[in-house]
């Protein structure tokens, strides 16, 4: 068996607008499955404020945490939801599930509270209207109503576009990308749209000559022309980089992320621009 890793930590916020003690309790026994990784559990009890959630946020994206949360309020219920998924911190809402299959089983109980079950519903469908449109216009597709996307997101082949596209996705945002390839030009409906939402990704050359070379491997069959020429990556790239900075576009360097953490980069940089737009930051 292997031993705990005490140099690879997390942190979980468990909050409540209660005691947090049923709260504390599923996380534990959820925790004790998982003995690779030192988890410090944070029980915060008593959360009945906007004020309160937004201190929470912030502890959370100072560690890269996670919030578990049981409350009944639904304008925080509906508040940390949407903050942590502005702010890129994951947040699971433990009696949400339950209480909505409750409400199916004993067809509602008198004591149940109709805006939380409203706001489970569109929490659900607004996610899958964000796939859906994800869906319709990766890699430059649908370019017709990018007016509509919350997220746009640009790049040579094989920086990870579309994966962080859906990832985004199933965290409410509808996202379009859109690929920048030698010799084509982009859309003119991407300068008319609002400019705050457009991120750029860029990557290492050497790391995309391993990530396209072992594309290549696995598509032997086509002729892939330059596609993994050294010195034709390094001019994509470069491209790229002069289009994202004529632009003033922010970029985000791919090289080495995760798919979670090139989203979590991309969540911050447009929560960013949108607090120095409101003149919040």
């Amino acid at each position: 068996m292997g031993r705990t890793n005490l140099s690879y930590q997390r942190h979980v916020f468990a909050i409540s607008d209660a005691t947090g003690k049923t709260c504390e309790t599923v996380v534990q026994a959820a925790l004790s499955q998982f003995k690779t990784t030192r988890i410090i559990l944070q029980t915060i009890s008593n959360v009945r404020s906007l004020k309160h959630i937004n201190e929470i946020i912030e502890k959370a994206v100072a560690v890269d945490g996670i919030i578990i949360y049981t409350m009944v309020s639904t304008e925080l219920r509906q508040k940390l939801s949407e903050l942590g998924r502005l702010h890129a911190v994951p947040t699971v809402d433990i009696l949400g599930p339950v209480l909505t299959r409750f409400t199916d089983f004993l067809e509602i109980s008198p004591l149940a509270r109709p805006g939380l079950f409203r706001h489970l519903d569109s929490e659900y469908f607004k996610r899958i209207e964000a796939l859906d449109y994800t869906i319709m216009h990766d890699d430059g597709i649908g370019v017709s109503a990018l007016d509509e996307a919350e997220i746009v997101i640009l790049g040579v082949s094989r920086t990870s576009k579309t994966p962080v596209s859906i990832y985004l996705s199933y965290r409410g945002w509808k996202v379009a990308n859109i690929p920048v390839i030698v010799n084509f030009s982009l859309p003119k409906e991407l300068f008319a749209i609002d400019q705050d939402k457009v991120i750029a990704l860029t990557i290492n050359p050497n790391r995309l000559y391993l990530i396209r070379m072992e594309r290549q491997s696995k598509l032997s069959n086509y002729d892939l022309g330059d596609y993994t020429d050294p010195e034709k990556i390094k001019s994509e790239i470069a491209l790229g980089l002069r289009i994202y900075q004529e632009n003033d576009w922010p970029v985000v360097n791919v090289s080495h992320k995760s798919i979670e953490e090139i989203a979590t980069d991309i969540m911050r940089i447009i929560y960013t621009r949108k607090g120095i737009k409101k003149g919040k930051m």
